[in-house]
């Protein structure tokens, strides 16, 4: 049995897919709010779960892996411990070696926008440990929930 932690939306066009996260006790800091750091493991538990929903397993990519080439993040209100959060995540964008993703972050509760990102990733042949060409049927797979994807 696969259990999915995402779910498809069209709540907040661009995106198409979401995850639920609630902050934990220990992702906040002395403040009691998320610690800034926090924010990556629930962008990529996001990811993850969107490349599920999809079928895009790592046997999708010949045994290469993404990994992080950049990210960039804003923060726009404070979340607390307990906070329901709705990550939104879409691939806004694929070239020959690199995925671009978007996410936005909101408190489930009122709705209110919590923190952006982009992150940018490139597909590594391990053991080669350079960049190499993302396969065009994860492409296609992508490009099939959408005509959206920058190219």
């Amino acid at each position: 049995m696969t259990l999915e932690l995402g779910f498809t939306t069209d709540e907040k066009p661009p995106f198409k897919y979401a995850a639920h996260t609630r902050v934990g006790f220990s992702d906040t800091d002395a403040q009691g709010i998320v610690y800034y750091g926090r924010y990556v493991p629930y962008f990529d538990l996001a990811r993850v779960e969107y490349h599920r929903h999809l079928g895009l397993s790592s046997d999708e990519l010949g045994g290469n892996e993404f990994v992080m080439r950049a990210m960039h993040v804003e923060y726009h209100a404070p979340a607390v411990f307990d906070d329901l959060l709705e990550i939104f995540v879409r691939l806004a964008r694929i070239g020959r070696t690199s995925a671009t993703y978007e996410f936005a972050a909101y408190r489930a509760d009122d709705d209110v926008l919590m923190v952006t990102a982009t992150q940018t990733l490139v597909l590594v042949d391990l053991e080669e440990r350079k960049a190499c060409k993302i396969p065009d049927a994860f492409v296609e797979t992508v490009r099939a929930e959408g005509d959206d994807l920058e190219r």
